[in-house]
């Protein structure tokens, strides 16, 4: 058997015992990958329940076989998505033992012959060396900017993996030839910074994974204000140090001498005032907002600053810190500043896209504003993804939507988020298995990520197993602490697993709070839904549909509305929504 192996879209490291789904790492217990070892090694053949209990357990263990199997078996196909009755890999013959029916292939090493595909790198987070944690977002910031800078160099010849995979190696201990074969890339760049007295300091090594070779090492020391310069020439110098690549393609390159990128400002402290907003929009948005104000005070030109802008309001619309039309109105604005400024910039295209879909229902508008952003930038894998949301999910060509998301993934595998989109866009599939199994890949990364506890009630709802749902929808409300918009979806899942009683106190526990805050409508609408007190919940949903409620936006695929959908009321919805005439 080689070392590694694949099938579908899994790989088995059988030396490190690890199994991983796309190149997230997915849990197994030692026993099941002995069982999964022994099906591989045999595929299409079958493998005795004798010879699986001879791998398994030794002659003089006693075991209630049969049971054991059986629960070493379960936990296996668990972590394949798999079932005994409509198997993709593992098929049951019975009383006999067990057959491996999908294609095996073997894998050759990640730092092996890349001919015939793109060589893939990682930028590896680099390490704040002041020893001051407030300036990690400096730190944070120059791992994205190389990133970036490096993917606009050559993208038909080498894949960059993205920042917000990039950044789950912060801190990690992991050797690069494991690092390598998790996300399998061919290079791995290393890197530290640190700043002081206007200056900054930043060193440099590009490491072949396939040997660990160090292909270059160097040291950058200039001034603050050339930090766009210095970072279009590491990229640059990365860039021609990577062996795959064709001398041809290195020496272009090199002789580039325009910059990649336009500097965003001449302003140096609005920029670093631009970089911790930055740092903060995703993991306190609330707080992110001032650094782009005053980074703008400083530098009103600065279009970067009015798109991050932009950005924020959109999430603080989405996740209701704000009402979705106030949001809406001033992101709009924002965005709309920033491309009079530069309108070049692709994601704002494609964010000026997803806010003519909130405030308008204006679908032509968001197709030609996805349809600009693409011809700018059409391997953008922010601008794929708010295509997939914005233009592709509301207007229900939901294959497309998946098609574009695991692009996305592909250089981006643990880009949670990406992830939880891809498992409800097959929530609206009617695809219940895909979507809990991207819930699971989710949660095996990170246990508390609110939203893909989310994803596993919704679908365990629409599958009426609600001893699954209610707990997993408790979970998210308990990690987002109480944020409303996941109330209501816990309302909806009360209400039809039969709960009426909690329902209703979740209803009353809602119009309390909307005395004080904004509630989204869809909170109440989704509680009369499952309660099954239609007119009360038409009028919520129109209220939605008018507040601009993010939550009605994939109207046309969520599986409880199909009971409603020969309603007229329902049609006014969607004529509302322009998505019907």
């Amino acid at each position: 058997m080689p070392n590694i192996v694949r099938f579908d879209c899994y790989e088995v490291d059988l030396v490190s015992g690890q199994l991983y789904k796309r190149g997230v790492r997915i849990p197994l217990r030692d026993k099941s990958l002995v069982l999964l070892t022994a099906l591989l090694e045999h595929p299409g053949e079958l493998v005795t329940r004798d010879e699986l209990r001879r791998c398994l357990w030794r002659d003089d263990v006693f075991v209630d076989f049969d049971n054991n199997l059986n629960t070493v078996l379960g936990r296996l196909r668990e972590a394949l998505n798999d079932s005994a009755e409509h198997p993709r890999f593992i098929e049951t013959l019975p009383k006999r033992g067990y057959r491996f029916i999908a294609e095996v292939h073997p894998v050759a090493s990640p730092s092996a012959d890349v001919a015939g595909r793109r060589a893939r790198l990682l930028v590896l987070p680099f390490v704040n060396l002041t020893g001051d944690p407030g300036e990690e977002y400096f730190s944070d910031a120059m791992t994205d900017e190389i990133i970036t800078a490096i993917s606009a160099l050559s993208h038909e010849h080498f894949g960059v993996i993205a920042r917000t995979t990039a950044m789950h190696y912060k801190g990690s201990r992991k050797d690069v030839e494991q690092i390598g074969h998790e996300l399998a890339v061919d290079y791995v760049v290393e890197g530290s910074v640190r700043r002081a007295e206007g200056r900054m300091a930043i060193n440099i090594q590009l490491i072949q994974v396939k040997d660990q070779t160090h292909l270059f090492a160097r040291k950058y020391d200039a001034e603050m204000s050339d930090v766009f310069t210095v970072q279009d020439c590491i990229a640059q110098t990365i860039a021609t140090h990577i062996p795959f690549l064709a001398e041809t393609v290195r020496a272009r390159i090199a002789n580039m001498t325009e910059h990649v990128r336009r500097n965003p400002t001449q302003d140096i402290v609005a920029y670093n005032l631009y970089l911790q907003g930055r740092f903060r929009m995703y993991r306190d948005v609330a707080n992110a907002k001032q650094y782009f104000e005053q980074a703008l005070a400083r530098d009103p030109r600065f279009a970067l600053a009015y798109d991050a802008l932009a950005e924020y309001n959109f999430w603080a619309g989405f996740v209701g810190l704000i009402p979705p039309q106030e949001a809406s109105s001033a992101g709009l604005w924002a965005a709309l500043r920033a491309l009079e400024i530069d309108n070049t910039l692709a994601e704002t295209h494609a964010l000026l896209g997803q806010f003519r879909k909130t405030l308008d229902y204006n679908w032509s508008e968001v197709q030609r504003e996805m349809a600009v952003a693409l011809e700018l930038n059409p391997t953008s894998l922010l601008v794929k993804f708010r295509y997939a949301l914005s233009a592709l999910m509301p207007v229900g060509r939901l294959d497309e939507a998946v098609a574009e998301l695991e692009t996305v993934l592909d250089l981006d595998p643990l880009n949670l988020e990406a992830r939880r989109w891809l498992g409800l866009m097959h929530w609206w599939r009617r695809d219940y298995d895909r979507a809990v199994e991207q819930a699971r890949l989710v949660l095996a990364v990170d246990p508390n990520y609110p939203t893909a506890h989310v994803l596993v009630g919704v679908t365990r709802c629409a599958e009426r197993k609600f001893d699954e749902a209610i707990p997993a929808l408790r979970k998210c409300v308990e990690l987002s602490k109480g944020t409303p918009v996941w109330l209501g979806w816990l309302g909806l899942g009360l209400a039809q697993s039969g709960n009426v009683a909690e329902a209703r106190a979740l209803l009353a526990r809602l119009h309390a709070a909307a005395e004080q805050t904004y509630i989204p409508a869809s909170c109440f609408a989704w509680i009369h839904l499952g309660l099954g007190e239609l007119d009360e919940a038409f009028a919520w949903m129109n209220r939605a549909v008018d507040q601009r409620d993010p939550m009605m936006t994939p109207i046309k695929s969520y599986e409880f509305f199909d009971p409603l959908r020969s309603d007229p009321r329902f049609a006014v919805l969607l004529r509302k929504m322009n998505l019907e005439p």
